[in-house]
Formats: C-alpha cells, sequence, structure tokens
C-alpha cells in the first residue's frame, strides 16, 4: 500500500464520522446520531486497520479539544464520562466489523457483522453509563439501548443496502483493488 493511503485513509473515514457526529437528536442522557453509521460504513469498506484507525483518530480529534463528537462535543472528559463506553467501544465496533466483512460480503453477512459490532457498543455504552454515571444496569438498558434499537436497525440496513454499491464504485481504485 502507498505510504499516503495509510494516512489519508483513516483521516477520510475520521472526518466522516465528525461531520455525521453533528447530526444529533438529544433524546436524554445518549443522542440519537449518525455516528455509528459512519462508522459502520467505515468498517464495512475499510480494511480492519484503517477502519481502528479512522475511530481512534476520532477520539483524538476530540480528546484534545476538537468538536467532532455529538452535538459538538470535545475534551478528554467524554471519554471518560457517561457517555464513554459507547465511543471507545467504537474501535471494537470497526476491527471486528471490518475483519468480519470483505469486498465480496453479501448483504446478510454485511448486517450480521454491523449488527454485531453495533450491539458491542451497547454493551459499553451500558457499562459506561452503569460504572461512570452510576445508573443502575436496568435503567442504562432502558435510557441507553431501548430507545436506539429501531433506529439504529435502520442504520445497519442502510450501511448494508450502501456498501455493496459503493464497494462495487471503488474496486478499481488503488486501496480497494488489493
Amino acid at each position: 500500500m502507498k505510504k499516503t493511503h495509510v494516512y489519508a485513509i483513516p483521516a477520510i473515514g475520521a472526518a466522516l464520522i465528525a461531520v455525521l457526529a453533528q447530526i444529533s437528536l438529544p433524546i436524554g442522557p445518549v443522542p440519537f446520531t449518525l455516528q455509528n453509521f459512519a462508522i459502520g460504513l467505515i468498517a464495512t469498506i475499510f480494511r480492519p486497520r484503517e477502519a481502528v484507525l479512522s475511530v481512534g483518530l476520532y477520539l483524538l480529534l476530540g480528546a484534545i479539544g476538537l468538536p467532532v463528537f455529538a452535538g459538538g462535543g470535545a475534551g478528554i472528559h467524554a471519554l471518560v464520562g457517561p457517555t464513554a463506553g459507547y465511543l471507545w467501544f467504537y474501535l471494537i465496533y470497526s476491527g471486528l466489523t471490518s475483519y468480519l466483512t470483505s469486498h465480496n460480503s453479501s448483504f446478510i453477512r454485511i448486517f450480521l457483522a454491523n449488527l454485531l459490532g453495533d450491539s458491542l457498543v451497547f454493551v459499553g455504552g451500558i457499562l459506561g453509563l452503569h460504572f461512570l454515571a452510576g445508573m443502575p444496569l436496568e435503567k442504562a438498558l432502558i435510557v441507553g439501548v431501548f430507545p436506539f434499537i429501531l433506529p439504529d436497525l435502520g442504520k445497519l440496513l442502510a450501511i448494508s443496502l450502501i456498501s455493496q454499491p459503493l464497494l462495487q464504485r471503488l474496486k478499481n481504485q488503488f486501496y480497494f483493488a488489493n
């Protein structure tokens, strides 16, 4: 792989996450955003290393104070606050989903890989809400998972529908051809 791709691909991924994170609807302590849509799309299209680096760069940019988190949030406190579990588990989502998918993956495989990754983000979110916000597990589940099940299923369907034609269009580009 060309050296420029090593830097450019994760930067593009981080920028996509940052932009889509700004589409945010506050519905309690955890906002509805398109962050996980961006992460799922990146995880499906990028190789595991670039997918994880995209999320890592995104987290680093937010930690140093750039307003890239949901609703323009920024700062290290976001990575140790009540919703930190979601953010940290995005690393797992991106790596695992990318590992489980390839450019030849079927709609079902893409959907199931993203469902697994997204489900693990919910586990991280529940743990964060429980341990960092002091919420009982039941309440963390009620405020941190239930309101997002249907919207996330819609996002996962969209990722699954968008990624295959997108990969077909990109298949002759250097990074995607190998």
